[in-house]
C-alpha cells in the first residue's frame, strides 16, 4: 500500500515536545506516527473510547437525580412566576 506522506509545521511548547520526542525515544517509537494515530483517532466516525470510559459514564446515567422535565417545561413555569 502507498501512502502519500505531506510535511507540517506545528507548534508546541518546548516542554511538551521535549517530554513526548522523550517518550517516543525511550520506547521505540516515531513521533511522526502517534501525531498521525493520534490525529486518526480525532477524525473517526465512530471513535473508540476505552471500557472504563464508558463504565464511569454508565454509572453516571444511572445516578440519582432529579428529573426536571423538558426546557419547554421549565419555561412554563417561568412564566407562571
Amino acid at each position: 500500500m502507498l501512502f502519500n506522506m505531506v510535511l507540517k509545521t506545528f507548534n508546541l511548547e518546548d516542554e511538551t515536545y521535549r517530554k513526548f520526542s522523550e517518550f517516543c525515544r525511550e520506547n521505540g517509537l516515531s513521533m511522526s506516527k502517534q501525531v498521525d494515530i493520534f490525529i486518526k483517532a480525532q477524525i473517526e466516525e465512530s471513535p473508540k473510547v476505552r471500557e472504563d470510559y464508558l463504565k464511569k459514564l454508565e454509572a453516571i446515567r444511572k445516578g440519582r437525580f432529579i428529573n426536571v422535565g423538558t426546557f419547554e417545561d421549565f419555561e412554563k413555569l417561568k412564566k407562571k412566576i
